[in-house]
């Protein structure tokens, strides 16, 4: 690829991505959203962090994609403690120890 065409493919990506952001916040910025919308809204984090967590715990690109019983250890006790407690930072604080905890028992 020439060195235009690469630049011709970022600026276009570029725009692309300006446009993608304004529509929500230039176009729709100023306007009350219906409340469907609003209640959908309130579920993109509890979809989005699960979805970014699942393949590092199941899928490990360290281990070549085999699973890993710490991993699965610390993601049951975060999903446990995070049911229960419903405290966010209880629940990572007690996937954080039972990895490191595991690892350090096993390594």
């Amino acid at each position: 690829m020439s060195d235009l065409n690469i630049w011709i493919i970022i600026i276009a990506l570029g725009i692309g991505t300006f446009l993608i952001r304004w529509s929500f916040l230039g176009a729709l910025g100023d306007r009350e959203l219906p409340g469907w919308v609003l209640r959908m809204l309130r579920y993109t984090p509890v979809a989005v962090l699960p979805a970014l967590v699942a393949p590092l715990v199941l899928w490990p690109a360290a281990n070549d994609g085999q699973p890993e019983p710490a991993r699965m250890a610390a993601a049951t006790a975060t999903v446990m403690v995070g049911l229960l407690t419903k405290n966010v930072i209880l629940a990572i604080a007690a996937g954080a120890i039972t990895l490191f905890g595991l690892l350090y028992l096993l390594g």
